[in-house]
């Protein structure tokens, strides 16, 4: 279908937005944020504010967006929405992803180190080995690319190693030639490029790592990474993250292992919601984060930021628990006396 909306003034859709109920007190500084964050990037954080209808009817559908099976949301905005109450959640929510980026940058350093010190230990050019991972990463075909997986982990890791102007880098290369060992390799790796290759590590490589961060199974630490890794794409650009539906979901160690979980285990409707939401990414963050630096105060300044500084829109029927959150989330890692 061919895209035929005309293109609006802020001004103008400073009146659309007020002919749909959103309360703009101050317009002049309405016009300035709309010019410089612009309107569908600020619409994801007033599209919560937007009034819903009940069931929906094949027959009679209302003007509106699916949001879930049953209901619909409507181009009308809530009484009492405010147009600096989106602007506040947007505020918010970039402090948040600045803090979570944080937090992630440790961990996917971690990892790097990690990875190549268990492989580069058995041979400095150990990743090009296929015999060191999983036969569905390094031998079985892929139909579609006619590639491994290894083989696409490979090429792309070159494309790292080429784009890199690292001074390391190009002096390595210069001396030495290609291939590097893992662990110069491992320096221009991002998130995605070590979660795909943790993924594709032997089991018992994959356990020996994980036994580092409390956990038994280095499967589930794979998930994790993967969602982690999703997490970090949301942040690194710019994305909406306070209410986001998390599409890699991870996938859960026993409560004995972890005792957190168990606010998240169950088949019930409200806990696939808390796992659907950023506030397990957040505690699985924490927890690779305190075997990594145990006295970080990431935790801290992160429940810090989400009780003293997400806005006030109860008024909207909106609260932290868009995130995810459990109850007396705040009390969830605090050391026992």
């Amino acid at each position: 279908m061919a895209y035929d909306k005309p293109w609006h003034s802020c001004e103008d859709m400073i009146v659309k937005l007020r002919e749909r109920g959103l309360t703009i007190t101050d317009e002049e500084k309405a016009v300035s944020y709309l010019s410089r964050i612009g309107y569908y990037r600020l619409s994801g954080y007033w599209f919560a504010f937007r009034e819903h209808s009940g069931l929906c009817c094949p027959m009679s559908k209302p003007q509106g967006k699916k949001d879930g099976a049953k209901k619909l949301t409507l181009e009308h905005f809530k009484q009492g929405a405010r147009f600096e109450d989106a602007v506040s959640l947007y505020i918010f929510d970039k402090k948040l992803r600045l803090l979570i980026m944080d937090a992630l940058e440790r961990i996917e350093v971690a990892f790097r180190v990690e990875i190549a010190h268990l492989l580069g230990k058995r041979d400095p050019f150990a990743y090009l080995d296929s015999s060191q991972f999983f036969p569905k990463f390094s031998i079985d075909i892929n139909n579609k690319t006619g590639l491994t997986e290894h083989h696409v982990w490979l090429s792309k890791q070159a494309a790292l190693i080429n784009r890199s102007r690292e001074k390391f880098m190009e002096h390595n290369r210069k001396k030495h030639g290609l291939p590097l060992p893992i662990w110069i390799c491992c320096e221009v790796w991002d998130f995605g490029a070590l979660s795909i290759l943790f993924s594709g590590m032997k089991p018992q490589d994959q356990d020996e790592i994980a036994k580092k961060f409390g956990l038994s199974n280095g499967r589930v630490l794979a998930k994790w990474l993967r969602s982690l890794n999703y997490l970090r794409n949301v942040c690194a650009h710019h994305s909406r993250l306070w209410n986001r539906n998390i599409i890699d979901q991870p996938v859960l160690p026993s409560v004995q292992e972890v005792s957190w979980v168990e606010f998240f285990e169950g088949a019930t409707r409200e806990r696939e919601h808390l796992r659907a939401r950023p506030f397990l990414l957040f505690c699985i963050t924490k927890h690779l984060m305190d075997h990594i630096n145990p006295k970080s105060t990431w935790w801290f300044r992160l429940t810090n930021l989400m009780i003293n500084e997400f806005p006030n829109i109860q008024h909207l029927g909106l609260d932290l628990k868009g995130m995810g959150v459990i109850d007396n989330w705040d009390e969830l890692f605090k050391p026992q006396a």
